[in-house]
């Protein structure tokens, strides 16, 4: 019997107090043509499946795939974030950071 590994990358983030826990530290952009990411908080945990900017914010840092840190200057960021309002307009503006969500 042969066993091929699945490999998910599910998007539940979990947004930490300090940048020392985080595995990401993030910057929100105030426009679109900014960012590295447009990102989408869906609403259920299901619907985060993929890297493709469909995010959901769980309530403990045990059920997250990568905690992130909201940082206040965009010099200190690992990424740029920008925040859309629909989930159509979700995915990578800078393909070379996708790795970050891995």
């Amino acid at each position: 019997m042969l066993v091929l590994p699945i490999m998910c990358f599910c998007q539940k983030i979990y947004s930490v107090d300090y940048s020392s826990q985080a595995d990401i530290k993030v910057y929100v952009v105030d426009y679109e043509s900014q960012c590295d990411l447009k990102v989408y908080k869906v609403d259920y945990s299901s619907q985060a499946d993929g890297n493709e900017g469909l995010w959901y914010f769980v309530d403990y840092v045990s059920q997250a795939d990568k905690k992130i840190h909201f940082v206040e200057y965009e010099s200190q960021s690992d990424l740029k974030i920008y925040f859309v309002k629909y989930k159509s307009q979700a995915g990578w503006k800078n393909r070379h950071k996708k790795h970050l969500l891995y």
